[in-house]
């Protein structure tokens, strides 16, 4: 057993498939989802092992600071509607308590290092081996999903929810089909396994997920069964979409035309919430499914295989949307009230894409809205989902409701804000999108008169009239503002300090934390907990007047935003804050411009040399400071390296690339006769400062951080001193 010490904990919760929601899908004809969020893990790509492998979280920039965990999954083909986790952790020094969280219906069969489970099903790390491993089995059928709740107990032990997602549970509809299901042959599963922990300084989490044996995976989304896979690289390289096609699936769309479509959602859909990697499952039709979709975790989802993408309510449009709604994660949710935004936002917008995009006409567009019209939706009141007479409610009338308020933002705005911009705010939430926030936004955005025109038709049993195609011209088809943003390097700032005033190591690698494009890509180092500002440059390249949107997105998130107005022709810049708690690799963008940030802790950067120079020095002379620093890790380094004295400190910032090492000087001046101690790190060195017209008097006092014995010597002269004044003042 290791030894540990308790110190200030913090606790970091992961809330994974096994007690985690859906986002569902029910598009078209007579089917219906849930929605809901899995994963609180902050994501990032570190490549995977495998065609089946996928890494999920945030990669370390060094090892001994990295919480490990890889969770494989097995199909037991003996068993059809049952399979296999297993859970293999590498646990850093940092992490003092671990604990997985299982779901009643999981069965563990082995475990070394876990005990036990409690009535909530949480297993618990014994610390006895750093390397401990659990094996369960679980069923892999669901037939219903839905939110859950889970508290995270805070330095103080305070509690708060770490998804505040009240929104009721949704069943993949009372017409019992399947949201996951394996039948021997082949299997779509939720990815299972979340887990908590606490620390005592900062970790970098790295999670790979991997299918043993036939088939792939996402990360939160599995496929058990012979497989063929199709990829494509979007964004210049940086991003990808998979998608994947069991051997027992038969394909509707070419592959080549669902890649054109998500690529062409992805560029076109400006809300946010982006992620690089996209895990899209064609999914046989011989199961009885209930939805005809589902989006699961960050960005996976499974669409029917027989799914048309010239439908208005497209699943494969469907589901994308849910990736981009960022709001719905666990952190943030819904309430109640806004339940039905979720759903209504994913097919209005699923079909105004296949509208853009050729796929369909304004009439199928129209047909497709006007449903909410009918009963039995048209009763139906929104914010109250206890009033909803069919499950379909959120999606058939919610879609109606929700293209009527971009309508009237659109015509009350010229034009100039639409839908997408209030989306854009919501995913920039760490709240929940309550009523009160949802309608905030739409009167900052359209004024009074359509935030009255959401409280009719959301708090009412009120129904908007489905406009006509002059009506749709008129609000639609109107010329927008065209802004182009991007990042302006040479601006940015970490800790305060612009990234190009911090200290830098020289070598072979000695351009790593400049913001000068190396391979394509700009790369900066921050410490933990130290705020970031990146200057947005918004240009606005049209010919009308209009209100720019610079948003920051790490990993995905949006992280800040803020908006202007800004003439044609008019360029201007925003700066925009991000302060990272987590270790790990992310992608830092800002438009289509990217920087990668590589968030360290304080030990990622070790002193091995320190020099003063000169060591004997006159009253108020320079002496220069010389630290020597390296990474400590399989990855960068960075700190604010701080340069102590008996007299204060002084903090400069430094980065190092790995296998590198970096000069860091500081000047001092000191001005009385001593000798002074100097401390960086932990490398200490002294220097003496003498008067140059006499020899020092033999004192041992060295100003730093031992003993003063100089002190005693000198209180000593002075008494005599005063001795010596008394004796002469006698008559």
């Amino acid at each position: 057993m290791r030894a540990r010490v308790a110190v200030v904990f913090f606790v970091v919760l992961l809330v994974g498939s096994l007690s985690a929601p859906v986002l569902g899908l029910a598009a078209g004809g007579d089917s219906s989802g849930a929605v809901a969020e899995p994963t609180g893990t902050e994501t990032a790509s570190i490549g995977a092992a495998s065609s089946s492998a996928s890494s999920l979280s945030a990669a370390s920039s060094a090892s001994s600071a990295t919480l490990h965990r890889t969770t494989t999954l097995r199909q037991l083909p003996d068993r059809p509607g049952t399979y296999e986790a297993e859970f293999s952790f590498r646990v850093p020094d940092a992490v003092t308590e671990l604990n997985v969280l299982l779901t009643p219906d999981a069965t563990v069969q082995s475990a070394r290092g876990f005990e036990g489970g409690d009535e909530k099903g949480t297993v618990r790390w014994t610390e006895m081996t750093d390397e401990p491993t659990l094996r369960v089995t679980l069923p892999a059928n669901r037939t219903a999903v839905g939110r859950s709740a889970v508290a995270a107990t805070g330095p103080s032990g305070s509690t708060a929810s770490a998804t505040s997602n009240a929104s009721p549970a949704t069943a993949a509809t009372s017409r019992d089909g399947y949201s996951f299901v394996e039948t021997g042959d082949w299997g779509i599963v939720q990815v299972p396994g979340g887990f908590s922990y606490r620390y005592t300084a900062p970790v970098a989490l790295e999670e790979t997920v991997q299918v043993d044996g036939p088939g792939a995976t996402g990360g939160d989304i599995a496929v058990f069964g012979p497989v063929t896979e199709y990829e494509r690289a979007v964004d210049g390289g940086s991003g990808t979409i998979r998608l994947v096609v069991p051997d027992a699936a038969d394909l509707q769309e070419e592959p080549e035309a669902i890649f054109d479509e998500l690529e062409a959602a992805r560029n076109g859909l400006d809300v946010g919430s982006a992620s690089d990697e996209l895990f899209f499952v064609a999914a046989p039709t011989d199961a009885d499914w209930g939805p005809r979709g589902v989006q699961y975790g960050r960005a996976d989802a499974w669409v029917a295989a027989d799914a048309e993408l010239s439908d208005p309510g497209s699943a494969w449009l469907h589901e994308y949307v849910h990736v981009r709604q960022g709001y719905t994660r666990s952190s943030v949710g819904t309430t109640s009230e806004t339940a039905w935004l979720v759903e209504g936002q994913a097919d209005y917008h699923a079909a105004t894409l296949a509208l853009e995009h050729g796929l369909i006409d304004y009439a199928d567009v129209r047909e497709f809205l006007a449903d909410g019209e009918r009963s039995p939706y048209d009763t139906d009141v929104l914010a109250e989902p206890d009033s909803w007479s069919d499950d379909r409610t959120p999606y058939v009338k919610g879609r109606l409701v929700y293209g009527e308020l971009d309508r009237q933002l659109r015509l009350a705005t010229d034009g100039d804000r639409t839908l997408a911009d209030v989306f854009r705010r919501l995913n920039a939430r760490e709240e929940p999108v309550t009523e009160d926030a949802l309608l905030a936004a739409l009167e900052d955005a359209g004024g009074e008169d359509v935030r009255a025109a959401a409280e009719k038709y959301t708090r009412t049993k009120a129904v908007p009239e489905m406009w006509d195609r002059d009506g749709h011209q008129q609000a639609f088809d109107q010329p927008v503002a065209e802004f182009e943003y991007g990042i302006d390097a040479d601006g940015i700032r970490v800790a305060g300090e612009p990234w190009g005033a911090w200290r830098h190591g020289s070598g072979e690698n000695g351009s790593f934390g400049s913001v000068d494009e190396q391979g394509g890509e700009r790369t900066i180092a921050v410490p933990a907990d130290e705020s970031v500002r990146i200057p947005a440059t918004i240009a606005n390249t049209g010919d009308r007047n209009g209100t720019d949107d610079a948003t920051l997105q790490v990993n995905g998130d949006v992280v800040d935003y803020q908006q202007q107005r800004l003439e044609a022709g008019a360029a201007t810049t925003a700066n925009l804050s991000w302060t990272p708690t987590k270790l790990g690799t992310y992608d830092v963008r800002v438009g289509a411009e990217k920087l990668t940030a590589v968030v360290v802790g304080d030990s990622s950067v070790r002193v091995t040399d320190l020099t003063l120079e000169p060591e004997t020095a006159a009253p108020g002379d320079p002496i220069v400071a010389s630290a020597t620093v390296e990474a400590t890790g399989d990855g960068p380094g960075a700190t604010l390296l701080e340069f102590r004295t008996a007299e204060g400190k002084t903090t400069i910032p430094v980065a190092v690339a790995a296998d590198e090492t970096a000069t860091v000087e500081h000047e001092l001046r000191f001005e009385s006769p001593a000798r002074y101690e100097v401390a960086v790190g932990q490398q200490s060195a002294t220097v003496t400062v003498e008067n140059r017209s006499r020899p020092p008097a033999d004192l041992e006092e060295v100003p730093g951080f031992g003993a003063p014995a100089g002190i005693a010597a000198l209180v000593a002269l002075l008494a005599v001193a005063h001795v010596l004044s008394l004796r002469s003042r006698r008559p």
